[in-house]
């Protein structure tokens, strides 16, 4: 069974979310109930911290491509930040960074943020 965990904090008007392990088939709905709980509460700009995140597959990618959809609906966006380059050439390979803003770390994706206030 894989190790997998999500973390969720508040940061001002942003919620971020810091995955651990390993997110595939058997833990994406881990992820799901994550950012559905988001949803419910009417939050949707949501940044997912991937720094310890160890591998993802194809269902752990279908979970972004389930919600961001209804993410921008409500007006808000879900970047993603710190890849290691063996998770982002998985994202890249599939052209997820045409339809996410992934940047280095937290504090750009705030500052991303920032901006469209």
């Amino acid at each position: 069974m894989s190790s997998f965990s999500v973390t969720h904090k508040q940061m001002d008007q942003l919620d971020v979310l810091e995955l651990n392990g390993e997110l595939d088939a058997h833990t994406a709905p881990q992820l799901e109930e994550s950012l559905q709980n988001l949803l419910n509460k009417q939050k949707h700009r949501i940044i997912v911290n991937c720094n310890k995140l160890e591998y993802i597959s194809s269902a752990g990618l279908g979970v972004f491509m389930a919600y961001i959809e209804d993410v921008r609906g409500l007006g808000g966006d879900i970047k993603l930040t710190n890849m290691n380059p063996r998770v982002y050439n998985v994202f890249d390979l599939l052209g997820f960074p045409a339809l996410y803003d992934i940047m280095d770390d937290e504090s750009d994706a705030v500052s991303q943020f920032s901006n469209l206030s």
